[in-house]
C-alpha cells in the first residue's frame, strides 16, 4: 500500500525552496530529540514510538471489551470527554461514516455520541431525553477525573445509568478510560469495579487517538481499530530519524511550516474538499494551537470546508491580508459514484458535465481554486489521501503529530504542555467559589464590581 503524499509545488513560487531546506539540519535535530526523548516535555514523548510498541494485548482486550458491550444490542455509545479525549476518536468516526447514518438509523454498531465536551445545559437535557429512550452504555476519559466538563457530564449520565438499569448493570455499561493508579476516576472506577483502560502517564490528550482514548470509541463505532494502527506504525517507520529528509514527510512539513512563519505566514488553514474530513480538522487545529501556540509564538491553526466555505472565507482568503498559507488534504479515491445527468430544458446551463463523475467536478474545483490562491500569494502545500479508510487516517494521524513535535522543538517551545489553558479554570473556580479559591474568588469580584 502507498503512503500519504507531500507536495509544495504550490509554494515555491511564492516561497523558494532554498528557505525551505533551510530548515532540514533543525527539523532533522528536532526529530531525533523526539525519538531519543529528550529536550522539553521529554516526559510527554510515549505517543513518539506509541504504534509500533501498542501491545497485542491491550488490541485484544479493546476488542473483547467492544464485543461484550455491543452484544447487549445498544442502540447509542456516550463518550464522555473533553478536548483531546474526544476530538480523537470524533474525527476519525466522522470521516469513515456514513453522513446521514444517524437519521437513517441502520446500525450495524451503535450510534456514537459526545458529552462533557461542553456545559450546555440545553445540549446535557436533550441528550438526556435522548438516553432515556434508548438502550445505551457510556466511557468516561479523563486522567484526573476532576475536569469540571466531563466530571459534570459524567455525575448526570451515571445518575441516569443506575436509575434506568440498577447499579449492578449500569457498572457493567461503564467504561472508564483513565490514569493507571491515581486520580479521583481511577479510584472510583476501581471501587465501582468498571471495565479500564490505561490513558499512557507518558502520553497527553491531544496525542492520545492512537491509545485507548480514541481506540475504544473508534471500535465501538464498528470501525478496524488495527488497521488505524497499523497506517501510524507504517507512517512511523517512514519518519523514523534513519529517513533522509528528502524522503521524510514530518521533517519536509515542519520544515515548510516554519519557512513559511519566518517569512511572514502567521496563519494555517487547513483545507478540504471532504466534508467528512471537518472534524479531523477541529482535532488538528487542537493538536497545533495547543502544541506551538505559546511564549508569544506560533502559526495559528484555522481550518475550512471547501466548497461550502469558498462563498464565505473564500473573499478574504484570495484577497486579504497575506499573512496566511493553506494546507489541503486531498482525497484522490471515494467510495461511491454518481454521474451528472443530463436535463433537456438545460436551465441550469450545466448539461456540459453531463455524464462526469460529480467527485471529478469537486477536484477541478479543487484545483482551479488552488489556482487562483496561489496566483493571490497563498501558498498551498497539498497532502495527498489515497482513501479514507483507517489505514491512511493512522497514517495521517502520525504525520500530523510528529511534523507537530519537530515543528515545536524548532519554534523552541514546549510542545506537549498547555499552561495558557489553566487560566480560564482558575477564573471560572473563582466565579463558581470553589473551596480553596477563596482569595481568587474575592479578588474576582472586586474585579466586577
Amino acid at each position: 500500500m502507498k503512503n500519504i503524499g507531500l507536495n509544495f509545488s504550490n509554494v515555491y513560487g511564492i516561497l523558494p525552496k532554498a528557505k525551505i531546506d533551510g530548515f532540514k539540519a533543525s527539523s532533522e535535530a528536532a526529530n531525533s530529540a523526539l525519538h531519543q526523548k529528550t529536550g522539553k516535555g521529554n516526559d510527554y514523548m510515549g505517543w513518539v514510538d506509541l504504534p509500533g510498541a501498542t501491545p497485542e494485548a491491550e488490541l485484544a482486550d479493546l476488542e473483547k471489551t467492544i464485543r461484550k458491550i455491543q452484544v447487549k444490542h445498544i442502540e447509542v455509545f456516550v463518550v464522555i470527554g473533553i478536548g483531546g479525549s474526544y476530538l480523537g476518536s470524533k474525527a476519525v468516526i466522522d470521516a469513515l461514516s456514513d453522513s446521514f447514518a444517524a437519521i437513517k438509523g441502520s446500525f450495524e454498531a451503535p450510534l456514537i455520541v459526545f458529552a462533557g465536551q461542553n456545559i450546555s445545559e440545553d445540549y446535557l437535557f436533550e441528550l438526556r431525553d435522548l438516553l432515556d429512550s434508548k438502550d445505551w452504555a457510556c466511557t468516561v476519559i479523563s486522567k484526573s477525573g476532576t475536569t469540571t466538563e466531563p466530571a459534570l457530564a459524567f455525575r448526570l449520565l451515571k445518575q441516569d445509568l443506575e436509575e434506568k438499569y440498577g447499579v449492578e448493570e449500569a457498572r457493567k455499561r461503564i467504561i472508564a478510560v483513565t490514569d493507571e493508579s491515581r486520580g479521583a476516576l481511577k479510584k472510583l472506577a476501581k471501587e465501582e469495579g468498571y471495565k479500564t483502560f490505561v490513558i499512557p502517564d507518558d502520553v497527553g490528550g491531544r496525542y492520545s487517538v492512537l491509545t485507548p482514548v480514541g481506540l475504544l470509541a473508534i471500535g465501538m463505532a464498528g470501525f478496524d481499530i488495527r488497521a488505524l494502527v497499523q497506517g501510524a506504525k507504517d507512517m512511523e517507520i517512514a519518519c523514523d530519524p534513519k529517513v533522509p529528509y528528502e524522503q521524510n514527510l514530518a521533517c519536509q512539513y515542519a520544515a515548510a511550516r516554519n519557512a513559511l512563519y519566518q517569512s511572514g505566514k502567521k496563519i494555517e488553514i487547513l483545507v478540504n474538499y471532504n466534508p467528512k474530513l471537518h472534524f479531523f480538522a477541529e482535532w488538528w487545529k487542537q493538536l497545533y494551537g495547543e502544541s506551538e501556540g505559546k511564549e508569544n509564538k506560533g502559526i495559528y491553526p484555522s481550518s475550512v470546508d471547501f466548497s461550502s466555505d469558498l462563498h464565505s472565507m473564500g473573499q478574504y482568503i484570495q484577497e486579504g491580508e497575506r499573512t496566511l498559507f493553506e494546507t489541503v488534504l486531498s482525497v484522490e479515491e471515494v467510495d461511491n459514484e454518481l454521474l451528472v445527468p443530463e436535463d433537456e430544458a438545460d436551465l441550469d446551463g450545466l448539461n456540459f458535465l453531463a455524464g462526469k463523475r460529480v467527485d471529478e467536478v469537486n477536484k477541478m474545483a479543487e484545483l482551479g481554486t488552488t489556482l487562483a490562491h496561489v496566483d493571490g500569494g497563498v501558498p498551498n502545500i497539498r497532502i495527498t489521501v489515497p482513501k479514507l479508510n483507517e489505514y491512511y487516517l493512522g497514517q495521517l494521524i502520525y504525520f500530523f503529530e510528529l511534523a507537530c513535535g519537530i515543528s515545536g522543538k524548532i519554534l523552541d517551545v514546549n510542545p506537549f504542555d498547555q499552561p495558557g489553558v489553566e487560566s480560564y479554570k482558575k477564573n471560572m473556580f473563582a466565579l463558581l467559589n470553589k473551596p480553596g479559591f477563596e482569595k481568587e474568588s474575592q479578588a474576582m469580584q472586586e474585579r466586577l464590581k
